[in-house]
């Protein structure tokens, strides 16, 4: 199959980038994370907007979105809100069918994937055209800080694993700091099946079956500063079934 080349022409001055920004209990993080994001669209002069679509977080946090909303505006600002907690892959779903821009950055609100990076991104897609530009821990001067030695040796363990079993074309399967065109992820989102974790490594997984184009970019990941991390013991189950679930289907 030839490699899927977007038809779209190169409109520099007209592109928009939709920041997806799914939360669950980021009241603390949500305020400064927004912030960053305003600093490095501004000074990149790119037209951008900031989708939060908060799963009924208990610790209000939407109620602190909606005051982000009221100091930047509705046209940067768009809430999306859903009263529970639904998953990361339909939070993706939710937020696309209100995004505007033609193309969509996906990232953490924990501020462990630092906005300072997305100018890089752009650059990045802008010099190949490439469909998907991913961040990666595991290239050049990419890493990984805050991490105890065992949650090290699970990321790095999970990542071998995926590689030899799947072996993708991308060098990190499971980070989620990503820019896509708009019309490759909404054709990625419709194959995929897996949930949490495994949805991210699935996106890659799709992505080189359809032959799009990947880019990557090195990147820091920092672990949260506030609240608690969210990969436990029945994550980590997950992961694992859901990548032999892809070892024999794809």
């Amino acid at each position: 199959m030839a490699s899927r080349k977007s038809s779209q022409p190169k409109r520099e001055s007209r592109d928009k980038y939709s920041v997806l920004l799914p939360t669950y209990n980021e009241r603390e993080n949500l305020p400064l994370i927004v912030w960053l994001l305003l600093k490095y669209f501004g000074e990149g002069g790119y037209d951008y907007e900031i989708i939060i679509i908060d799963d009924g977080s208990p610790d209000g946090t939407l109620e602190v979105a909606e005051q982000l909303q009221k100091i930047y505006g509705k046209d940067k600002i768009v809430l999306r809100p859903r009263e529970k907690k639904l998953g990361l892959g339909t939070a993706y779903i939710h937020g696309m069918k209100h995004a505007t821009g033609n193309f969509i950055i996906i990232m953490d609100a924990d501020l462990s994937h630092h906005p300072k990076f997305i100018p890089e991104f752009i650059e990045k897609q802008k010099e190949g055209g490439y469909d998907l530009v991913s961040g990666t821990r595991y290239q050049g001067n990419g890493g990984v800080y805050g991490w105890d030695l065992r949650r090290k040796l699970i990321s790095r363990g999970a990542n071998f694993l995926t590689q030899v079993l799947l072996r993708p074309g991308a060098s990190d399967l499971t980070g989620s700091f990503r820019l896509y065109k708009k019309n490759v992820l909404e054709s990625l989102v419709e194959r995929c099946v897996s949930k949490g974790y495994v949805f991210q490594m699935e996106m890659i997984v799709r992505a080189r079956q359809l032959n799009y184009t990947i880019g990557e970019v090195p990147i820091s990941f920092v672990d949260r500063v506030y609240g608690e991390s969210k990969l436990g013991g029945n994550e980590i189950v997950s992961f694992v079934r859901g990548l032999l679930t892809l070892f024999a289907t794809t």
